[in-house]
């Protein structure tokens, strides 16, 4: 079974964008990406620790309406 770990920014990106969203477009203090009718904001740190990965992994399950396994993450 795998475990979550810190995850740079722009892998963050390119897994969302493997699962279906789009951009990141420019917002007022975070870039932003969309899926269908929802946006979803990404920090702008370099790096995303383990319980943020967590937090941001819990708004995209719902989102998408499905779970994220730390598998599933790793292979995107």
């Amino acid at each position: 079974m795998s475990q979550w770990k810190p995850c740079k920014r722009r892998d963050f990106i390119r897994r969302l964008k493997k699962l279906g969203f789009e951009g990141p477009y420019s917002g007022t203090r975070h870039h932003f990406m969309v899926y269908e009718q929802h946006r979803m904001a990404i920090p702008s740190n370099t790096e995303y620790s383990v319980p943020q990965v967590r937090f941001m992994i819990r708004e995209i399950e719902e989102i998408i309406g499905r779970v994220i396994t730390a598998g599933e993450w790793h292979e995107l």
